[in-house]
C-alpha cells in the first residue's frame, strides 16, 4: 500500500511573518506499508527508537524566512524536518493519534530519553546536584509555574515570570559574592523577551559586586533576550515544577564525560497469566512480570546506587481508534530474598503477603510513562511492573537509567523441569496386599490379554472420576486417553501393560491431590493463577510465554480449568518433558533432530 503525505500547509502567526516551522512547499513523503521506497535525491531518513521516518529535503526556503532568520534557518529547517518526522511516526494511519499528549511525551519521542518530574517544594535535598548532573549529561530541562485556573494562564507575576509557561533551564553555576558562594541557575523564556526582574536579574545590583572576568565567564549581559540568571533559592521559591528528559548514551556526543548506563526490558501483561494488577490484589499480584535488578557499583560520591526506573505502556495511541485508552500503571521494588532467585524463578504469593516493598512509583496513574528516581544500597532487587487493575492487557517497556552499570534479568524466562524417575517394578511375589488387590483390579479391566486399550482406559477413568464430588469434571475423551497411553507406553504397542498402568495410576493420584490442594476457593475448578503454583509443585517451572500458551489452550473464557482440562495439560507437559529428556543425552538444554525425527516427535506428544 502506497500513501502520500502532503507538505504542511502555509500558515501565518499573529506576532509577525510566517513561522519558519510552517511549510509552503510541495514536498511529499512516499511510504509503503512496511518501509520507505528507494530514496530519491533529497530524501532524509531519521531513525528513532520506535519507527523510521523519511522526508523530502527541500522544505520551503522562502525568501522571507531567509531574511528574518538568516543564521537560524539551518537549525530551524532541521527542527521542522524532525517535527514532520515526529508527526509521521505518530500518525499510524490517522491524525487522531496526534490528539492530546504532553510536552514530556514529545521530548521522549524526539530523543528516546526518559523523563522525570520534580515538584520543587517536594524535591530532595540534593536537588541542585541532580540538576547539575543532568546538565552535564546533556539532559533537556524545563520548568514552569503552576496555574490554579485558566484565567491565570500566561499571567505575569510582579517579578516578571509567566504562569503556566514552559521555561528552559540552560545552566547552573556558583558565583563569589563578598566572600561566599551563591548558587545560581540560568533560565530562558522561549519568547526571547520578558525576563525575571528580581535578584541576579540582568540589571540587578548584585552583579556590581562581581568582577568583570567572572561576569564574562557566566556570560552575563543586560539584554532583553529572554535568558536570565536568578538565585537558586529564588528559583525554588517562584517555580513549582521541573521536568528533566534524560538522554540515552547514543543521543550524546562520543566525547561526553557523563553518561547514563541504560538497560531496557520489553514485556507484556497478558490476561490470565501475567496481568495480575497492583499489590491490592494479592491473589494475582505475584503473577506479574518480575525483573531482577542487580546493582553492583556504588555512585562516585555516595554509598548508594542511583537509578531511574521508567515504565512505559506501548502503542496505546495506535490502539486509540479501536477504543483503547491509557491504562493506570506503576511498579514496586522489593529486596531479593536470596541469591539463587534466578534458579527459583517467580516469587510466590506468600512472599508478597509477608514482605513490604522498599520503593515504588509515586502513584499509579494513566499516563503513557511512569518514572521515578531511587537510591538503594548495592544488592539484588525485584521490580514488579503492573497495571492497577488485574486482567488488563498491554505491552510495556521498562527502562533503567543508572549512574553505574546495572544488570536486569527477567525471572519469567526460567524453565526448569524436575520430574522424579519412574519407580522400578516390584516382583509379583514381593507385592503387598494392596498391590495384589490392584493387580486383580487390572486383570478385570484388561481381560485375558492383560493390556488396557484406550477405550478401556476411557471407561475406567470416567467411572472413577465421576465419583469424585470435589472435582468439576467433564467426560474424558478417547483422544485424551490415547495421549495418556502415548505418555506411558514404553513398549510402543499402543496399550498399557500392568507396570505402565500402575505408574500412571500413581501419577493420577498425585495430580489429583495437587488439584485439590491448589483449588484454594474449593470451586472444583482451577484458575489460571492457581494452575501456575500447581504446575510448579508438580515439577514444571515454565516461562511466562509458555505459561501463556498453556492457558490459551486449556483454560476457558473465564480462565478456569476443569479437572479433565487440567489432566490433559499435565499429561502433555510430562509427555513432552520425558521425550525431550530421552533425546537430550549429550546436552541437557538442546536436542538435534532431522525432519523425520521431528515429525515422529510431534506425533508422539
Amino acid at each position: 500500500m502506497l500513501t502520500s503525505l502532503p507538505a504542511t500547509a502555509p500558515c501565518s502567526t499573529a506576532r509577525g511573518p510566517r513561522s519558519p516551522l510552517c511549510g509552503n512547499g510541495q514536498g511529499k513523503l512516499w511510504k509503503t506499508q512496511n518501509s520507505f521506497l528507494e530514496e530519491p535525491p533529497g530524501l532524509i531518513s531519521v531513525k528513532g527508537n520506535w519507527e523510521t521516518a523519511g522526508f523530502w529535503r527541500p522544505l520551503p526556503p522562502s525568501p522571507s524566512i531567509r531574511k528574518h532568520w538568516p543564521g537560524w534557518f539551518p537549525r530551524i529547517k532541521t527542527l521542522a524536518l524532525a517535527m514532520r518526522g515526529y508527526f509521521t511516526s505518530r500518525l499510524n494511519g490517522s491524525y487522531e493519534a496526534l490528539k492530546g499528549g504532553s510536552t514530556m511525551e514529545a521530548m521522549e519521542d524526539f530523543t528516546g530519553g526518559v523523563a522525570e518530574t520534580f515538584q520543587i517544594r517536594e524535591a530532595p535535598e540534593d536537588f541542585y546536584d541532580i540538576l547539575e548532573k543532568a546538565l552535564q549529561r546533556g539532559s533537556l530541562l524545563g520548568c514552569s509555574i503552576d496555574i490554579l485556573n485558566a484565567s491565570e494562564s500566561e499571567a505575569r507575576t510582579p517579578f516578571g515570570l509567566i504562569k503556566g509557561h514552559a521555561y528552559t533551564v540552560t545552566g547552573l553555576d556558583q558565583v563569589n559574592l563578598q566572600g561566599r558562594k551563591v548558587k545560581l541557575i540560568r533560565v530562558r523564556n522561549p519568547w526571547g523577551q520578558v525576563e525575571w526582574n528580581g535578584r541576579w536579574s540582568d540589571s540587578s545590583l548584585e552583579w556590581r559586586s562581581v568582577n568583570l572576568e567572572e561576569q564574562k565567564r557566566l556570560g552575563h549581559c543586560a539584554l532583553d533576550d529572554g535568558e536570565f540568571w536568578m538565585a537558586f533559592e529564588d528559583f525554588k521559591a517562584h517555580f513549582d515544577k521541573v521536568e528533566i528528559c534524560n538522554l540515552t548514551p547514543d543521543a550524546l556526543e562520543d566525547n561526553a564525560l557523563h553518561r547514563w548506563e541504560v538497560t531496557v526490558h520489553q514485556g507484556s501483561w497478558v490476561r490470565g497469566s501475567t496481568a495480575g494488577g497492583c499489590r491490592n490484589f494479592l491473589d494475582t499480584f505475584w503473577t506479574n512480570p518480575q525483573i531482577k535488578l542487580s546493582l553492583t557499583e556504588k555512585d562516585e560520591v555516595q554509598d548508594s546506587c542511583t537509578f531511574l526506573a521508567a515504565l512505559m505502556q506501548k502503542d496505546r495511541r495506535k490502539l486509540k481508534r479501536f477504543g483503547a485508552s491509557m491504562l493506570t500503571i506503576g511498579y514496586a521494588i522489593y529486596q531479593c530474598p536470596d541469591k539463587d532467585q534466578d534458579k527459583d524463578g517467580h516469587l510466590s504469593r506468600d512472599f508478597f503477603r509477608y514482605n513490604a516493598s522498599l520503593a515504588r512509583s509515586k502513584t499509579f496513574i494513566n499516563l503513557r510513562e511512569v518514572s521515578g528516581r531511587f537510591q538503594l544500597p548495592p544488592g539484588d532487587y525485584i521490580l514488579i511492573p503492573s497495571t492497577f487493575e488485574p486482567h488488563q492487557e498491554a505491552d510495556f517497556c521498562l527502562r533503567i537509567f543508572s549512574e553505574k552499570r546495572a544488570v536486569t534479568r527477567d525471572l519469567d524466562e526460567n524453565i526448569d523441569i524436575d520430574l522424579p524417575e519412574p519407580p522400578k517394578p516390584t516382583p509379583q511375589e514381593e507385592e503387598t496386599e494392596e498391590e495384589q488387590q490392584f493387580r486383580a483390579l487390572f486383570q478385570r479391566i484388561a481381560g485375558e490379554d492383560m493390556e488396557v486399550t484406550a477405550e478401556e482406559l476411557e471407561y475406567v477413568l470416567n467411572a472413577v472420576l465421576q465419583k469424585k464430588t470435589a472435582l468439576k469434571f467433564k467426560k474424558l475423551s478417547l483422544l485424551s486417553c490415547r495421549n495418556i497411553i502415548s505418555l506411558m507406553d514404553t513398549s510402543g504397542n499402543g496399550k498399557l501393560e500392568f507396570e505402565e498402568f500402575r505408574v500412571f495410576w500413581d501419577k493420577l493420584k498425585h495430580w489429583m491431590s495437587l488439584f485439590l490442594q491448589f483449588d484454594v476457593d474449593k470451586s472444583g475448578t482451577m484458575s489460571s493463577y492457581e494452575l501456575r503454583t500447581a504446575l510448579k509443585a508438580a515439577g514444571f517451572q515454565l516461562s511466562g510465554h509458555l505459561l501463556q500458551l498453556v492457558i490459551l489452550r486449556y483454560a476457558d473464557e473465564s480462565l478456569q480449568l476443569d479437572f479433565d482440562d487440567y489432566l490433559n495439560c499435565m499429561v502433555r507437559l510430562e509427555n513432552a518433558s520425558r521425550v525431550f529428556q530421552s533425546l537430550s543425552v549429550e546436552n541437557k538444554d538442546f536436542i538435534h533432530l532431522n525432519i523425520n525425527e521431528f515429525i515422529i516427535l510431534t506425533m508422539n506428544i
